[in-house]
Protein backbone atom coordinates (compact mmCIF):
# COMPACT_ATOMS: atom_id res chain seq x y z
CA UNK A 1 0.00 0.00 0.00
CA UNK A 2 1.05 3.73 -0.77
CA UNK A 3 2.10 5.78 2.22
CA UNK A 4 -0.21 8.20 2.92
CA UNK A 5 1.86 11.97 3.80
CA UNK A 6 -0.30 15.41 4.23
CA UNK A 7 1.80 18.31 3.70
CA UNK A 8 0.54 21.90 5.82
CA UNK A 9 1.47 24.98 4.22
CA UNK A 10 0.27 28.46 5.28
CA UNK A 11 1.21 31.20 3.10
CA UNK A 12 4.02 32.02 0.14
CA UNK A 13 6.80 31.91 2.63
CA UNK A 14 6.26 28.00 3.84
CA UNK A 15 4.95 26.82 0.40
CA UNK A 16 8.48 28.20 -1.59
CA UNK A 17 10.35 25.95 1.16
CA UNK A 18 8.24 23.19 0.80
CA UNK A 19 8.26 23.17 -3.10
CA UNK A 20 10.96 20.30 -3.45
CA UNK A 21 10.03 18.27 -0.97
CA UNK A 22 6.94 18.61 -2.59
CA UNK A 23 7.91 17.56 -5.83
CA UNK A 24 9.94 14.74 -4.87
CA UNK A 25 7.29 12.77 -2.94
CA UNK A 26 4.76 13.70 -5.73
CA UNK A 27 6.94 11.60 -7.99
CA UNK A 28 7.33 8.01 -5.41
CA UNK A 29 5.25 5.58 -6.67
CA UNK A 30 5.41 4.48 -3.02
CA UNK A 31 3.85 8.13 -1.94
CA UNK A 32 0.13 9.39 -2.27
CA UNK A 33 0.48 13.22 -1.33
CA UNK A 34 -1.72 15.47 -0.33
CA UNK A 35 -1.87 19.12 0.55
CA UNK A 36 -3.38 21.05 2.96
CA UNK A 37 -3.54 24.69 2.68
CA UNK A 38 -4.53 27.27 4.55
CA UNK A 39 -4.26 30.68 6.14
CA UNK A 40 -2.71 33.34 4.27
CA UNK A 41 -2.90 31.29 1.16
CA UNK A 42 -6.69 31.69 0.84
CA UNK A 43 -6.96 35.43 1.77
CA UNK A 44 -6.84 37.91 -1.40
CA UNK A 45 -5.68 40.51 0.95
CA UNK A 46 -2.06 38.73 0.87
CA UNK A 47 -2.04 37.83 -3.07
CA UNK A 48 -4.56 34.84 -2.96
CA UNK A 49 -1.27 32.63 -3.12
CA UNK A 50 -3.52 29.06 -3.22
CA UNK A 51 -2.99 29.94 -6.36
CA UNK A 52 -0.02 29.26 -7.34
CA UNK A 53 -0.34 25.54 -5.78
CA UNK A 54 -3.29 24.88 -7.97
CA UNK A 55 -0.67 26.01 -10.87
CA UNK A 56 1.81 23.99 -9.92
CA UNK A 57 -0.52 20.75 -9.99
CA UNK A 58 -0.15 19.23 -6.29
CA UNK A 59 -3.18 17.06 -5.22
CA UNK A 60 -4.94 19.61 -2.27
CA UNK A 61 -7.04 17.67 0.06
CA UNK A 62 -8.06 20.73 1.98
CA UNK A 63 -8.75 24.02 1.63
CA UNK A 64 -8.91 25.79 5.23
CA UNK A 65 -10.37 28.87 5.51
CA UNK A 66 -9.20 29.80 9.08
CA UNK A 67 -7.55 33.76 8.45
CA UNK A 68 -9.25 36.77 10.65
CA UNK A 69 -9.76 40.19 9.19
CA UNK A 70 -7.72 41.56 11.98
CA UNK A 71 -4.70 43.04 12.96
CA UNK A 72 -4.24 41.97 16.57
CA UNK A 73 -2.60 39.14 18.87
CA UNK A 74 -6.23 38.34 19.66
CA UNK A 75 -7.16 37.78 16.00
CA UNK A 76 -3.81 35.38 16.06
CA UNK A 77 -5.11 33.34 18.46
CA UNK A 78 -8.86 32.97 17.25
CA UNK A 79 -6.91 31.77 13.73
CA UNK A 80 -5.37 28.99 15.49
CA UNK A 81 -8.77 28.48 16.82
CA UNK A 82 -10.53 28.02 13.77
CA UNK A 83 -7.84 26.35 11.87
CA UNK A 84 -8.07 24.10 14.41
CA UNK A 85 -12.14 22.78 14.22
CA UNK A 86 -11.54 22.76 10.24
CA UNK A 87 -8.28 20.52 10.78
CA UNK A 88 -10.30 18.15 12.81
CA UNK A 89 -12.33 17.33 10.24
CA UNK A 90 -10.05 17.11 7.59
CA UNK A 91 -7.34 15.37 8.76
CA UNK A 92 -10.08 13.02 10.33
CA UNK A 93 -11.66 12.26 6.82
CA UNK A 94 -8.29 12.37 4.74
CA UNK A 95 -6.64 10.33 7.38
CA UNK A 96 -2.56 10.77 6.28
CA UNK A 97 -0.07 7.99 7.63
CA UNK A 98 2.26 10.78 8.36
CA UNK A 99 2.17 15.19 8.34
CA UNK A 100 4.50 16.79 7.37
CA UNK A 101 4.83 20.85 8.85
CA UNK A 102 7.46 23.13 8.54
CA UNK A 103 9.40 26.11 10.27
CA UNK A 104 7.45 28.38 13.17
CA UNK A 105 4.46 29.88 12.04
CA UNK A 106 1.76 30.28 14.28
CA UNK A 107 -1.02 28.99 12.78
CA UNK A 108 1.02 25.02 12.75
CA UNK A 109 0.26 25.21 15.90
CA UNK A 110 -3.27 23.90 14.80
CA UNK A 111 -2.34 21.14 12.53
CA UNK A 112 0.05 19.89 15.45
CA UNK A 113 -2.65 19.82 17.70
CA UNK A 114 -4.90 18.27 15.97
CA UNK A 115 -2.30 15.46 14.82
CA UNK A 116 -1.56 14.51 17.97
CA UNK A 117 -5.46 14.20 19.36
CA UNK A 118 -5.87 11.75 16.29
CA UNK A 119 -2.43 9.94 16.62
CA UNK A 120 -0.71 11.27 13.62
CA UNK A 121 2.74 11.35 13.36
CA UNK A 122 4.39 14.26 12.88
CA UNK A 123 7.42 15.10 11.07
CA UNK A 124 8.84 18.44 11.12
CA UNK A 125 10.99 20.92 8.86
CA UNK A 126 13.37 23.93 10.79
CA UNK A 127 13.44 22.51 14.17
CA UNK A 128 15.96 23.58 17.06
CA UNK A 129 16.58 27.30 15.39
CA UNK A 130 16.43 30.63 17.59
CA UNK A 131 14.75 33.45 16.33
CA UNK A 132 14.37 34.99 20.08
CA UNK A 133 12.24 38.17 18.50
CA UNK A 134 9.39 36.50 17.71
CA UNK A 135 6.84 34.07 19.36
CA UNK A 136 8.19 31.65 16.36
CA UNK A 137 10.70 30.59 18.77
CA UNK A 138 8.37 29.27 21.21
CA UNK A 139 6.02 27.59 18.46
CA UNK A 140 8.66 25.79 16.63
CA UNK A 141 10.40 24.23 19.81
CA UNK A 142 6.60 23.53 20.91
CA UNK A 143 6.34 21.95 17.20
CA UNK A 144 9.65 20.14 17.52
CA UNK A 145 8.52 18.12 21.07
CA UNK A 146 5.54 17.56 19.31
CA UNK A 147 7.04 15.60 16.26
CA UNK A 148 8.06 12.63 15.74
CA UNK A 149 10.54 13.29 12.66
CA UNK A 150 12.63 16.08 12.69
CA UNK A 151 14.51 17.71 9.15
CA UNK A 152 17.22 20.65 11.16
CA UNK A 153 18.59 23.11 8.46
CA UNK A 154 22.38 23.02 9.85
CA UNK A 155 24.14 20.80 12.25
CA UNK A 156 24.16 22.40 15.09
CA UNK A 157 20.51 22.85 15.00
CA UNK A 158 20.80 19.23 15.06
CA UNK A 159 22.43 19.12 18.23
CA UNK A 160 19.88 21.34 19.95
CA UNK A 161 17.19 19.22 18.90
CA UNK A 162 18.84 16.19 20.30
CA UNK A 163 19.88 18.35 22.92
CA UNK A 164 15.99 18.75 23.64
CA UNK A 165 15.59 15.16 24.45
CA UNK A 166 14.75 14.02 21.04
CA UNK A 167 16.06 10.38 19.91
CA UNK A 168 18.98 10.88 17.79
CA UNK A 169 17.97 8.20 15.36
CA UNK A 170 14.48 11.01 14.60
CA UNK A 171 17.00 13.83 13.57
CA UNK A 172 18.70 14.45 10.35
CA UNK A 173 20.24 17.33 9.02
CA UNK A 174 19.13 17.79 5.31
CA UNK A 175 20.32 21.50 5.39
CA UNK A 176 17.27 24.13 4.45
CA UNK A 177 14.72 23.19 1.59
CA UNK A 178 14.56 26.51 0.14
CA UNK A 179 18.14 26.24 -1.21
CA UNK A 180 17.10 23.65 -3.19
CA UNK A 181 15.66 26.34 -5.63
CA UNK A 182 19.10 28.06 -6.10
CA UNK A 183 20.38 25.00 -7.23
CA UNK A 184 17.13 23.08 -9.20
CA UNK A 185 15.28 25.94 -10.16
CA UNK A 186 16.03 28.19 -13.02
CA UNK A 187 16.93 31.68 -11.62
CA UNK A 188 15.61 34.69 -13.98
CA UNK A 189 18.34 37.05 -15.12
CA UNK A 190 18.77 40.36 -14.48
CA UNK A 191 17.46 41.67 -17.93
CA UNK A 192 14.32 39.10 -16.90
CA UNK A 193 14.25 40.63 -13.76
CA UNK A 194 13.80 44.21 -14.69
CA UNK A 195 11.25 43.42 -17.58
CA UNK A 196 8.84 41.32 -15.52
CA UNK A 197 9.02 43.69 -12.65
CA UNK A 198 9.64 47.14 -14.86
CA UNK A 199 12.55 48.20 -12.61
CA UNK A 200 15.53 49.91 -13.73
CA UNK A 201 18.38 47.90 -11.99
CA UNK A 202 21.58 50.17 -13.10
CA UNK A 203 20.49 52.32 -10.08
CA UNK A 204 21.47 51.81 -6.63
CA UNK A 205 18.84 49.75 -5.40
CA UNK A 206 17.73 48.68 -1.80
CA UNK A 207 15.54 45.58 -1.23
CA UNK A 208 13.22 45.87 1.97
CA UNK A 209 11.21 42.86 4.07
CA UNK A 210 10.45 43.90 7.31
CA UNK A 211 7.96 41.87 9.76
CA UNK A 212 6.10 43.06 12.95
CA UNK A 213 8.15 41.51 16.02
CA UNK A 214 6.02 39.61 17.45
CA UNK A 215 7.58 38.93 21.09
CA UNK A 216 6.76 42.91 21.38
CA UNK A 217 3.59 44.40 23.02
CA UNK A 218 3.62 47.12 20.42
CA UNK A 219 4.52 44.43 17.38
CA UNK A 220 5.34 47.25 14.85
CA UNK A 221 7.77 49.40 17.45
CA UNK A 222 11.16 49.00 15.98
CA UNK A 223 9.73 49.92 12.59
CA UNK A 224 10.14 53.50 13.58
CA UNK A 225 13.84 53.76 12.98
CA UNK A 226 13.24 51.89 9.43
CA UNK A 227 11.28 54.49 8.09
CA UNK A 228 13.48 57.10 9.23
CA UNK A 229 16.64 55.74 8.46
CA UNK A 230 15.38 54.94 4.72
CA UNK A 231 13.62 58.79 4.93
CA UNK A 232 17.72 59.29 4.57
CA UNK A 233 19.11 56.70 2.32
CA UNK A 234 19.04 57.71 -1.14
CA UNK A 235 18.50 55.09 -4.09
CA UNK A 236 15.19 52.88 -5.50
CA UNK A 237 13.49 51.05 -2.28
CA UNK A 238 11.58 48.04 -3.01
CA UNK A 239 9.93 46.83 -0.61
CA UNK A 240 7.76 43.58 -0.04
CA UNK A 241 4.34 42.47 1.82
CA UNK A 242 5.24 41.77 5.87
CA UNK A 243 3.74 38.62 6.92
CA UNK A 244 0.14 38.22 8.22
CA UNK A 245 0.90 38.81 12.16
CA UNK A 246 -0.60 41.10 14.43
CA UNK A 247 0.74 44.42 13.09
CA UNK A 248 0.93 43.39 9.53
CA UNK A 249 -1.88 45.94 8.63
CA UNK A 250 -0.26 48.87 10.65
CA UNK A 251 3.54 48.20 8.60
CA UNK A 252 1.31 48.20 5.14
CA UNK A 253 0.05 51.31 5.40
CA UNK A 254 2.88 52.84 6.76
CA UNK A 255 5.14 51.71 3.88
CA UNK A 256 2.38 52.78 1.39
CA UNK A 257 2.42 56.17 2.86
CA UNK A 258 6.04 56.38 2.90
CA UNK A 259 6.06 54.83 -0.47
CA UNK A 260 3.82 57.71 -1.95
CA UNK A 261 5.59 60.61 -0.38
CA UNK A 262 8.66 59.05 -1.87
CA UNK A 263 7.59 59.14 -5.43
CA UNK A 264 5.78 62.64 -5.35
CA UNK A 265 9.68 63.24 -4.92
CA UNK A 266 10.18 61.39 -8.29
CA UNK A 267 12.63 59.07 -5.79
CA UNK A 268 11.83 55.63 -7.61
CA UNK A 269 9.93 53.37 -4.66
CA UNK A 270 7.90 50.22 -5.21
CA UNK A 271 5.87 48.07 -3.14
CA UNK A 272 5.20 44.20 -4.44
CA UNK A 273 2.31 42.24 -2.64
CA UNK A 274 2.94 38.94 -3.59
CA UNK A 275 6.38 38.80 -5.45
CA UNK A 276 7.07 35.14 -6.48
CA UNK A 277 9.82 33.65 -4.26
CA UNK A 278 11.75 32.86 -7.51
CA UNK A 279 11.45 36.17 -9.04
CA UNK A 280 12.31 37.60 -5.19
CA UNK A 281 15.37 35.20 -4.90
CA UNK A 282 16.58 36.29 -8.47
CA UNK A 283 16.40 40.00 -7.46
CA UNK A 284 18.69 39.58 -4.71
CA UNK A 285 22.01 39.36 -7.06
CA UNK A 286 21.40 42.85 -8.92
CA UNK A 287 20.58 44.58 -5.49
CA UNK A 288 22.97 46.15 -3.10
CA UNK A 289 21.69 44.82 -0.08
CA UNK A 290 18.64 43.91 1.80
CA UNK A 291 17.38 45.46 4.82
CA UNK A 292 14.80 44.61 7.41
CA UNK A 293 13.85 41.62 9.69
CA UNK A 294 13.19 38.73 7.50
CA UNK A 295 14.60 35.06 7.90
CA UNK A 296 15.13 35.34 4.38
CA UNK A 297 18.37 37.71 5.23
CA UNK A 298 19.50 34.78 7.22
CA UNK A 299 19.19 31.61 5.29
CA UNK A 300 18.78 32.76 1.43
CA UNK A 301 20.64 35.58 0.78
CA UNK A 302 23.90 34.06 1.85
CA UNK A 303 24.22 31.92 -0.79
CA UNK A 304 24.21 34.93 -2.98
CA UNK A 305 26.63 36.41 -0.91
CA UNK A 306 23.95 39.99 -1.02
CA UNK A 307 24.88 42.06 2.39
CA UNK A 308 22.08 42.29 4.95
CA UNK A 309 21.45 44.70 7.25
CA UNK A 310 19.57 42.94 10.30
CA UNK A 311 17.51 45.00 12.48
CA UNK A 312 16.10 44.68 15.88
CA UNK A 313 15.78 41.19 17.56
CA UNK A 314 13.35 39.44 15.50
CA UNK A 315 16.25 37.39 14.62
CA UNK A 316 18.08 37.32 17.59
CA UNK A 317 20.15 33.80 18.19
CA UNK A 318 19.82 32.82 14.75
CA UNK A 319 23.28 30.98 13.02
CA UNK A 320 24.30 33.77 10.33
CA UNK A 321 27.31 33.95 7.92
CA UNK A 322 29.53 36.83 7.19
CA UNK A 323 26.69 38.82 4.91
CA UNK A 324 24.96 39.85 7.80
CA UNK A 325 25.18 43.26 9.70
CA UNK A 326 22.85 43.40 12.72
CA UNK A 327 21.70 46.96 13.79
CA UNK A 328 19.61 47.71 16.88
CA UNK A 329 16.49 49.48 15.71
CA UNK A 330 18.06 52.95 16.08
CA UNK A 331 18.03 55.31 13.26
CA UNK A 332 22.00 56.31 13.19
CA UNK A 333 23.09 52.09 13.35
CA UNK A 334 21.12 51.59 10.53
CA UNK A 335 22.39 54.12 8.74
CA UNK A 336 25.73 53.18 9.44
CA UNK A 337 25.30 49.67 8.64
CA UNK A 338 23.46 50.51 4.94
CA UNK A 339 27.01 52.65 4.20
CA UNK A 340 29.04 49.54 5.45
CA UNK A 341 26.81 47.45 2.88
CA UNK A 342 26.84 49.47 -0.05
CA UNK A 343 30.86 49.60 0.15
CA UNK A 344 32.62 47.91 -2.66
CA UNK A 345 34.86 46.25 0.05
CA UNK A 346 32.72 44.55 2.37
CA UNK A 347 30.72 43.10 -0.92
CA UNK A 348 34.04 42.05 -1.65
CA UNK A 349 34.82 40.39 1.45
CA UNK A 350 31.69 37.83 0.97
CA UNK A 351 33.16 36.24 -2.38
CA UNK A 352 33.89 32.81 -0.89
CA UNK A 353 31.38 33.00 1.90
CA UNK A 354 29.57 29.60 3.11
CA UNK A 355 25.64 29.38 3.50
CA UNK A 356 25.89 27.72 6.84
CA UNK A 357 21.73 26.59 5.89
CA UNK A 358 23.52 23.66 3.42
CA UNK A 359 23.96 23.23 -1.07
CA UNK A 360 20.33 22.90 -1.92
CA UNK A 361 20.36 18.91 -1.74
CA UNK A 362 17.64 18.43 1.35
CA UNK A 363 14.47 17.51 -0.57
CA UNK A 364 15.58 14.51 -1.81
CA UNK A 365 17.04 13.41 1.92
CA UNK A 366 13.39 15.08 3.44
CA UNK A 367 11.39 12.64 0.56
CA UNK A 368 13.23 9.60 1.37
CA UNK A 369 13.24 9.60 5.19
CA UNK A 370 9.57 10.49 5.08
CA UNK A 371 8.81 7.01 2.52
CA UNK A 372 10.89 4.49 4.11
CA UNK A 373 11.07 5.41 8.15
CA UNK A 374 9.39 2.78 10.09
CA UNK A 375 5.44 3.78 11.59
CA UNK A 376 5.78 1.44 13.81
CA UNK A 377 5.52 2.41 17.56
CA UNK A 378 6.54 5.70 16.45
CA UNK A 379 4.79 7.58 18.11
CA UNK A 380 6.59 6.37 21.65
CA UNK A 381 9.40 8.20 22.55
CA UNK A 382 11.94 7.09 24.89
CA UNK A 383 12.35 9.79 27.56
CA UNK A 384 15.58 11.92 27.46
CA UNK A 385 18.10 11.00 30.26
CA UNK A 386 18.46 13.32 32.97
CA UNK A 387 22.07 14.91 32.81
CA UNK A 388 24.32 14.47 36.52
CA UNK A 389 24.52 18.13 36.56
CA UNK A 390 20.61 18.20 36.74
CA UNK A 391 20.35 15.08 38.70
CA UNK A 392 22.16 16.72 41.29
CA UNK A 393 19.88 19.28 41.93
Amino acid sequence: MKRRIAVVTTSRADYSHLYWPLVELAQRPDIELGVIALGAHLSPEFGYTLSEIERDGFPIVARIECLLSSDTDTGMAKTIGLATLSLADALTSWRPDLLLLIADRYEMLAPAAVALALRIPIAHIEGGEVSQGAIDDAVRNALTKLAHIHFTSTATARRRVIAMGEEPWRVHHAGAPSLDHLRRSKLLTRAEVEQKLNLDLSHPTLLVAFHPVTIHRNTTDEADALFDALAHTGGQILFVYPNSDAGSRDLIERTQAFAANRNLARVMTRIFVNLAPLTYWSLMPHVDALIGNSSSGIMEAASFGLPVVNIGMRQQGRERAANILDAPATTPAILDRIRQARTPEFRRSLANMTNPYGTGHAAVLIAEVLATVKLENILIKAPAPIPPEIEAL
